[in-house]
Order: structure tokens, then sequence, then C-alpha cells
């Protein structure tokens, strides 16, 4: 009598990779939209392709399933050894971008780009702003409302950290949106007068040394960690900075804040929520040189006043967090 041998059928569940190899700002201008693949795709595994350590603090807050290290667009696809599965281009408009997934995957979820030769009712539209942008992707691969900008907010992560410090962030990754630190160092200085005390955070050491040398400012740049940068901020009375990714944290954990905006206006990367929370400042009319090694020109429009005046008017209301 022949013997029947039992076969046990192993289903695999199909991962789904999202590209978002970049930083702490972009990475946080795109988790409605992750909010969303995850509503749009239910029980799959969502995967961030992206870098350390911002993907890696995303995954402990719970918004992927993993992380894929990625450091950029001339990686290996970040998919090739995961099998089938569904990739999704959070990270540009294409072409690069897009081929880098392509390959390995089943099926991309993207912008339309021709010169990838990957076709999409969804296109790329410049005057938009990045959190409506990557939600308008999602909603129209699920063809419904999956998510918006109300999906921005990340809850409370004081981390037991309490305190009403002001936070300055002076740096920028370009010198175009960095404003000069003789007007920062004019602003600490009048805070401090007030009775305010003020910490500075950043990767630039010597920019906040140099600012902490002359004003007595604590000095915590280059000391901490993601989430201890988050606690931070999340615990703070009031954020000041130029357009970095600090700015977008605030808008995450409902921080007031001051922002400085040049060469980017602020319809493409400003405050989605809470807006009575936050104070942009702008005079500019175009869109600047964003990798200028030079302050941009808007940026320098703002004054060491209007920056006071618009810190001392958050400081004065009562302590105000979103839900």
């Amino acid at each position: 009598m022949p013997v029947r041998r039992a076969v046990l059928a192993v289903v695999v569940t199909r991962p789904v990779v999202v590209l978002r190899a970049l930083g702490l700002g972009d990475a946080l201008t795109a988790v409605p939209a992750l909010r969303g693949l995850r509503r749009l795709y239910g029980g799959r595994p969502l995967l961030l392709a992206g870098r350390e350590p911002v993907s890696g603090w995303l995954g402990r807050l719970g918004l992927v399933d993993g992380v894929v290290p990625t450091e950029g667009l001339s990686a290996r696809p970040p998919g090739l050894s995961l099998g089938r599965h569904t990739a999704v281009n959070l990270h540009g408009k294409g072409p690069q971008s897009h081929l880098l997934l392509q390959a390995p995957a089943d099926d991309l979820v993207a912008f339309d780009c021709p010169a990838a030769c990957y076709r999409s009712t969804t296109r790329w539209q410049l005057d938009e702003h990045e959190v409506d942008r990557w939600c308008r992707l999602v909603n129209d691969a699920a063809g419904s409302s999956s998510c918006s900008v109300e999906d921005l907010r990340l809850g409370d992560l004081r981390l037991g950290v309490d305190g009403d410090a002001v936070v300055v962030h002076p740096g920028a990754a370009s010198g175009a949106r960095q404003w000069p630190v003789a007007r920062w160092i004019r602003v600490v200085e009048e805070l401090a007068a007030d009775g305010r005390r003020v910490v500075l955070t950043g990767s630039e050491e010597e920019l906040c040394g140099r600012i902490a040398a002359r004003t007595g400012g604590d000095d915590l740049s280059g000391r901490l960690s993601l989430d201890e940068l988050a606690a931070t901020i999340a615990s703070a009375a009031l954020l000041l900075s130029g357009d970095t990714g600090v700015a977008h944290l605030a808008t995450a954990l409902g921080t007031r804040s001051v922002t400085l905006f040049g060469p980017t206006p602020p319809a493409w990367w400003g405050p989605a929520i809470d807006l009575d929370l936050h104070t942009v400042l702008y005079h500019g009319s175009r869109l600047g040189d964003p990798h200028s090694p030079l302050p941009d020109e808007a940026l320098l429009r703002i004054t060491e006043a209007e920056v006071l005046r618009a810190a001392r008017d958050h400081l004065a209301c009562s302590p105000s967090r979103a839900g």
C-alpha cells in the first residue's frame, strides 16, 4: 500500500518595501503615508528602506515592522533578497529611485515616470506640500482616503524628561538655511535675560559651542541620541530653528515652535497641523538655491526682533500641546 507523504504548505506573506532613504525631516513628512500604507496592505509586513538612525527610530515607534538599511540611490536594490514583494517609492519622482525598486519588485507604487518606463495616473506636482504629496500617492493607490495630515502626530515621547526650556537648534544641513550665528547669539542672550533656560541642540558642535560660550546656554550638541533629542523637543516650552528636521519633530510632537524659512517656501515644508502652535517666518517670493553655501536672501531678511517677538508671544501663552 503506497505511503502518502504529508506536505506542509508554508504561506509566506509578501512584504511591502518602502523607500525613503533621507534625513529626519524628510522621514517625518512621510509618516502619514506610512500609516496609510499600513491600512492599505493590512497584515503584510511593512519594511522601510532607509538610513539609520532615523529608520530604526521609526521602527521602534511601531510605524514599520522592520528596516532594510539603504544609504541612497547608488546602493543595491533594497528588496533584492526579499523574494516577491511590493515596492513603494516615497523617496522621489524618479527615474533613479524607480529603477532601484523596479527590478526585484512584483509591483511598484510610485509617481508617473516615463524615463523609468513606469506609467501611472498619479503625477508629480512641484507646487505641493511634502506631506500632501505622499498622502496623495498612497490615497490614489488605495482608491480612497487612507491617510491625511492628521496622521503626522507621534504622541507623547517625553520619556520621563520634564522641563520648560527653550530649545535652540541653530544649525542646518546647508549654508543656505543657516541664519547668521551673531543673530542666534543675540536671541539667546535676550531669552536668557528674560530668565529662560536655553538648550542648544544639533550636530554642529562648533557652532553651538560658540553660542554657548557667549550666552551661557546649555550645550547638548552632539550628545543626544535621536530618542533623547525627541524627548528633549517633546518636553520643551518652545523650539527655535531653521527649516530642518527638528522643526518637523516639533510639529509631530505638538511642541510650540518658531521656524525661520529660506530658501524653500513653508508652503512646501512648513507645519501642516496645529498651526496655532507654530510660527513661520518667511520673507521670500520664490524658491532659492537650497544647496548654496551662503545664507539665502529670504532667510537674511528675518530679523532678531521678529524672532524674539514670536518666541515671547508663544512663551506668554499657557502650555498647549496637541493630543
